[in-house]
């Protein structure tokens, strides 16, 4: 598909229209890990300033990190390298939503596992409208 392959849609990252009318007058304000592009301009109608996010890739919102939609929902002021604490040791990064993927959370006893679940231990009693 090449250069034709995102003209006019959203879902392959941001179209033609997004980056030459509707990023004008916008500041990039940073990116992060995933190389997400961060934007910051115009008033929205409640006189707060938009922001914006150009995904590297597909358009998922699971892929921005927790500092930046704190930004982007306007919970800090600043870009989060400065506004927020740096990140603790024990602090695993922001991963993607996996759902749909052959990565995702397959609990035993879902049909992907086989199906088959450890058998009831008899401490549950079902309620009964009379009981």
């Amino acid at each position: 598909m090449g250069i034709n392959r995102n003209p006019f849609t959203w879902w392959n990252g941001a179209s033609w229209g997004t980056w030459f009318y509707g990023l004008r007058g916008m500041k990039q304000m940073g990116e992060d890990s995933l190389g997400n592009v961060y934007f910051e301009g115009r008033k929205d109608t409640s006189g707060n300033p938009r922001r914006w996010v150009i995904y590297n890739g597909a358009n998922d919102a699971s892929r921005v990190p927790p500092a930046w939609f704190s930004w982007l929902h306007h919970q800090v002021d600043d870009v989060p390298d400065r506004a927020l604490p740096a990140p603790r040791p024990w602090q695993k990064p922001a991963v993607a939503n996996l759902t749909g993927t052959a990565l995702a959370y397959r609990p035993s006893g879902s049909l992907e596992k086989g199906g088959s679940r450890a058998a009831a231990t008899g401490d549950y009693e079902a309620w009964t409208p009379e009981g």
